[in-house]
């Protein structure tokens, strides 16, 4: 069973989809894609919790005016909205991620549980490119400046989706498409202002207490990998969990093993509650 919503907080309705019921799992989505990235996801935990996931201010199918906002206040409003009262598992991958350790932070009681997919994380340290990587950043910086936007999508699908030290189009079909049309809309969003939540949390990790499982691929970019081990061995109650022959997105590259390894993650939850 699932259903569609659309939850006002401030200027914005927020577009969320829910399938399934019980204890809810809220996914949040990365900055080059959408809700959409979590499709297989949003099912297969649907069919035992409340799968939650929705669209942020300038993705999908959220329409948001343009004010400054907090993107942890919109978490909050979905799951006040459709969360059932309890607190929520969040699964964020990368900018998702750091919405989800910001409210993990300001909200603890609000956060049962954390699966964190190659998180970005405020007051992080600045990465250091190798050549092969600075050179296609500059490439990307190029397109942007020339606002040759289908050159951008193309170079961020090479960069998430193939991994920035691996040969473009490494990662075809379905999974290139779809983020393809998701960044796309991202791509040409009119402005919506400025997220409020600026407060750097990279240094404050270890306050979080919640039971937390770091996913990463082995293909994605070297700083963030060893930002996903610092987290990992960081937080109080934190695992990691380094994926083979994969980049920034796991659940759209390896979506079966992804959905296997949150279903365990979410029993493994439910097993210590009860």
């Amino acid at each position: 069973m699932s259903s569609n919503h659309q939850i006002a907080s401030g200027q914005a309705r927020l577009a969320a989809k829910v399938v399934g019921d019980g204890d809810p799992v809220v996914f949040l989505h990365a900055a080059v894609c959408d809700s959409r990235m979590w499709r297989a996801q949003l099912d297969a935990v649907g069919a035992s919790n409340k799968a939650i996931a929705y669209d942020r201010r300038g993705f999908g199918e959220t329409r948001a005016e343009m004010e400054d906002f907090s993107a942890v206040a919109d978490l909050m409003a979905v799951i006040d909205a459709v969360g059932n009262g309890a607190p929520a598992i969040l699964v964020g991958c990368s900018q998702g991620g750091r919405v989800a350790l910001d409210t993990a932070l300001r909200y603890p009681s609000h956060v049962r549980a954390l699966v964190l997919i190659a998180p970005a994380a405020s007051g992080a340290p600045e990465p250091i490119y190798p050549p092969d990587i600075e050179r296609l950043m500059a490439r990307l910086k190029d397109a942007e400046q020339a606002g040759d936007l289908d050159r951008v999508n193309a170079i961020k699908a090479h960069l998430w989706l193939d991994g920035p030290l691996q040969p473009e189009g490494r990662v075809t079909g379905e999974a290139r498409r779809l983020l393809l049309d998701m960044n796309a809309i991202a791509l040409r969003s009119p402005p919506v202002g400025s997220n409020l939540d600026v407060a750097p949390t990279f240094h404050r990790l270890g306050e979080i207490s919640a039971p937390s499982l770091v996913i990463w691929g082995d293909l994605d970019f070297p700083h963030i990998q060893e930002r996903c081990r610092h987290i990992a061995t960081t937080m109080s109650n934190g695992s990691g969990h380094m994926l083979t022959g994969t980049a920034h997105l796991p659940s759209l590259e390896r979506p079966t093993e992804i959905t296997g390894l949150l279903a365990e993650f979410i029993d493994g939850c439910s097993d210590r509650r009860a």
